[in-house]
């Protein structure tokens, strides 16, 4: 659809010619059934955000993991449960950059005899954070990997598809809130973002988180949340101000250094029932750009609704390093194709290991057992261990040089798996949003610096259950979960650009003993490469 933001008009691909897309709508253990029919000139596939998939790695989404991507002009029928599921979720384009415009809510509600572990809300507003590019996204994605340098910034921010009055042209592209004085609402946030972590405030009122990534936690009040893409999270706001305007706001997060990024905050109205429609908005006051504090408080008041199973016994213990490389450019061409840190090409990694996106479906080939597509070679573990955070190995060019493969790695059904995500500072540390598809998982620990076994402290009480999980800048992050979900799920940054450079690699959860422990057959209309 033709779109007219910022003083200039585009197409950009978009869902039933909506932007943001629809929100699908469902109860806890429903089954939805989605026909996608591709009209656009690209290849595409949908992602569920957040729902596990159960029995049904066939529907996830990612372009050649588990499925070939639906062709120009080709449909496919997305059709799965929400198993045990309820809470927000979202769905997204898992092709190239063109989730920029393809998401929309995904809302599981309770089965109407199940109540919240809070008081009823007198109404709920969905609030989709994205961010918004004047090119073609597409292009922009080649363009970016053709140079070997750095994504340009996003040139707005925008909350439900509304810029705001900050920009240029946008006084009038501003989404609008109306609430009812002393009521209380939920508002279930989702950060569509691409490239960007963002800061979420209302101007003179409270948020109570009581929900992220589709799981109830306790209750904790902030002035502010931090989001990274990917993540949803439900928070209550009671309308307890004088009547009047309130802006709502959002501002980038942005942990790495020497990194291009937009400044300029997008902003909303809050709007009390009764106030005068032009009044000015009370402005909203978001942290500073590199507010490493502010996202901490944030995670540290995260903690699930109850105390939770966690596995005490580990059966997998997994250290991966996280973060981003400098290769080598032996370009032909080094002006346009080497524009990277030293005249490199910029890369990212997992165990120092860049993802190589197949052209064929991973799933299938693994289902079919077609070799010479992918390796089980992962590495549980770096091939050196020296300070990730502050230093590097003494051979420079070992240091920033990345190695390229397609790989996986294996678990039995029912595993009992630890992680441990450890920042790098080969180039510039950072928060990386991690996200694995097919499972949630437990955050049981997190800190600054090194990983330390000795002095590191662990929440196997009531950690928060999460699906993406905010490596922090310059630190660590423990996880663990039980591979009980058969099929291959991807774990990669949900940075778009890290990780069209390759911060991704995938998990095989085998068949258990039972039809129940396993993946069934692939559907009959599954695209073809």
């Amino acid at each position: 659809m033709r779109l007219t933001r910022l003083c200039q008009t585009k197409e950009i691909v978009t869902i039933n010619g909506k932007f943001p897309g629809p929100a699908i709508t469902a109860q806890e253990d429903d089954r939805i059934v989605v026909n996608v029919i591709n009209m656009t000139p690209y290849i595409a596939t949908i992602h569920w955000h957040g729902i596990k998939q159960k029995l049904s790695c066939w529907y996830d989404g990612p372009s050649y993991i588990t499925q070939c991507p639906i062709q120009s002009g080709q449909s496919f029928t997305y059709n799965f449960t929400v198993a045990q599921q309820k809470g927000t979720f979202f769905w997204h384009a898992h092709f190239s950059w063109l989730r920029a415009t393809v998401y929309g809510p995904l809302i599981v509600y309770p089965k109407s005899s199940v109540p919240y572990p809070f008081k009823k809300p007198f109404k709920e507003h969905t609030i989709l954070l994205g961010e918004y590019w004047l090119k073609n996204v597409v292009e922009l994605e080649k363009h970016v990997l053709e140079s070997g340098g750095p994504p340009p910034p996003a040139d707005a921010f925008t909350i439900n598809g509304q810029p705001g009055p900050n920009y240029i042209c946008s006084s009038k592209d501003v989404y609008e809130m109306e609430i009812v004085p002393r009521k209380t609402y939920l508002l279930r946030l989702i950060n569509a973002g691409i490239n960007m972590e963002s800061f979420f405030t209302v101007a003179n009122h409270r948020l109570t988180i009581v929900e992220v990534d589709g799981e109830y936690t306790k209750p904790f009040t902030t002035e502010r949340v931090m989001l990274v893409p990917g993540q949803t999270m439900n928070v209550l706001l009671t309308a307890d101000q004088a009547t009047g305007r309130y802006s709502i706001a959002m501002g980038p997060y942005e942990s790495a250094k020497n990194v291009k990024f937009q400044h300029t905050s997008a902003t909303a109205n809050l709007q009390y029932f009764g106030a005068l429609p032009n009044s000015v908005a009370l402005p909203a006051k978001l942290p500073i750009f590199n507010d490493n504090i502010a996202a901490k408080t944030v995670m540290d008041g995260l903690r699930s609704l109850n105390r939770v199973d966690v596995p005490k016994d580990v059966d997998a213990h997994l250290f991966i390093t996280i973060g981003i490389n400098v290769n080598k450019c032996n370009s032909g061409n080094p002006n346009n194709r080497c524009q990277g840190p030293r005249k490199g090409r910029l890369a990212a990694s997992m165990n120092n290991i860049s993802f190589v996106e197949p052209k064929v479906s991973i799933l299938e080939a693994y289902y079919k057992k077609l070799e010479g597509y992918f390796t089980l070679d992962f590495p549980t573990a770096p091939e050196k261990s020296y300070d990730f955070v502050n230093g590097a190995p003494n051979d420079i060019a070992n240091d920033t040089q990345a190695a390229n493969g397609t790989r996986a790695i294996v678990f039995e059904y029912g595993s009992r798996i630890q992680i441990i995500f450890q920042n790098t500072g080969t180039l510039t540390t950072e928060n990386h949003p991690i996200h694995l598809h097919g499972h949630s998982f437990y955050v049981i620990g997190y800190g600054t610096g090194n990983y330390d076994e000795q002095t590191a402290r662990f929440n196997l009480e009531d950690p928060p259950y999460l699906n993406t999980i905010g490596v922090p800048v310059g630190g660590w992050a423990a996880i663990r979960f039980v591979a009980d979900n058969p099929g291959l799920w991807l774990l990669h940054c949900h940075f778009d650009i890290h990780q069209t450079w390759g911060m991704s690699t995938m998990f095989i959860v085998k068949n258990g003993k039972t039809v129940l422990e396993s993946l069934p057959d692939p559907p009959a209309d599954l695209p073809k490469c």
